[in-house]
């Protein structure tokens, strides 16, 4: 990785990865998977349709698969417990492993993978994905934080051995609005200041072009009005705005207002340089990110009838994963062209300061 001219700043590239786009066609990127054990293992509800999704739709197609950090919870399990309760996912991963489809990155709550002898997948910090318009670059997203990467150990312990016992959940930057902003800030200025995007895991908050769902709802809003004169689907466009300004209105509900107003990291325009694949752990699906040679998209997993209400009642494209209940729907896609340009032109406004 010597030869990126990263040699400062968020990542370390002593031990990193170098994936050629152009060769592998299409990539899978998703973090967080947190696999565990017991009453209190965090997949345990989307287990069986990211096993599903992954041998029935991904891996049948060619897909790279990316695990960004995170994907098992050694922070509260041994390793032994944690392959004893997924034998069917270690299985799907050593199918994408045999035939060379598979990267996995390290994250906080997985990192003493390295210490593990027999450990069967390369491990690395971070994963360079050249592509015919810019290079991507994927880490989980920790190393901004000063907790994980100086006080890990502290939190391994707390976690496995005070709060796992007492069923207490994670303490966890994506709990916090205030921490997973700094953390996701970090990413965005470093990509900025590097012309490259960065691909994060870390916070649980799907990301696309920069942009968390509070803002892509808001420019969506604004679009649709600009749309609407002219429209012969008037109908459409107001059921649509209806749905959007519902969701709007729970997204203020549940973050504070002074978080909202750092949504931009600073920016009256923001530079598309950082995505988030979200986590495989939320209550109603599953969200990655899907890359291929032309273009960058946010997908969500889900089951039939437990789907998040803006996918129900908006305009998303379903697909049905055939014989089975699991729906992918398309949230965000655009062209990699179109996000370099904006990287350029953009990326030399002013950033916000630390």
């Amino acid at each position: 990785m010597a030869e990126t001219g990263f040699s400062s700043g968020i990542l370390n590239p002593a031990r990193g990865a170098v994936l050629d786009l152009s060769a592998v066609k299409k990539a899978l990127i998703i973090s967080d998977l947190h696999m565990g054990c017991g009453n209190r293992d965090d997949l345990a509800p989307n287990g069986k349709l990211l096993a599903e999704m992954l041998e029935y739709y991904y891996y049948p197609a060619g897909w790279h698969l990316i695990l960004n950090g995170d994907v098992e919870e050694l922070q509260r399990y041994s390793l032994k417990k944690i392959r004893e309760q997924w034998p069917n996912l270690y299985r799907i991963f050593d199918l994408f492993t045999g035939e060379n489809r598979l990267t996995k990155t390290l994250g906080n709550h997985d990192g003493d993978l390295v210490f593990e002898k027999n450990y069967p997948y390369p491990l690395y910090d971070v994963l360079r994905i050249n592509t015919a318009q810019l290079p991507i670059y994927v880490y989980h997203g920790h190393q901004s934080s000063r907790v994980y990467t100086n006080y890990n150990n502290v939190v391994r312990s707390l976690l496995r051995y005070v709060l796992t016992p007492f069923g207490i959940r994670n303490i966890s930057s994506a709990r916090s609005p205030h921490r997973r902003f700094f953390a996701e800030r970090q990413a965005y200025n470093f990509s900025r200041r590097h012309n490259c995007i960065s691909v994060i895991g870390h916070t649980h908050r799907a990301l696309f072009e920069s942009l968390g769902r509070f803002d892509f709802i808001k420019f969506e809003i604004e679009r649709l009005c600009r749309d609407y004169p002219a429209s012969r689907e008037k109908e459409i466009i107001a059921k649509e705005v209806e749905t959007l300004l519902t969701e709007l209105g729970k997204l203020k509900r549940s973050e504070r207002r002074d978080v909202l107003r750092q949504s931009l990291y600073g920016d009256e325009l923001s530079v598309p340089c950082l995505f988030n694949s979200g986590s495989a752990i939320s209550r109603r699906g599953i969200n990655a990110l899907e890359l291929d040679t032309e273009s960058i998209a946010l997908v969500y997993w889900f089951t039939e009838g437990m789907e998040r209400k803006f996918v129900s009642r908006g305009n998303y494209e379903v697909e049905k994963l055939k014989g089975t209940r699991r729906r992918r729907a398309v949230l965000n896609q655009d062209k990699l062209d179109y996000i370099k340009a904006r990287i350029e032109l953009l990326g030399n406004l002013p950033a916000k300061t630390e």
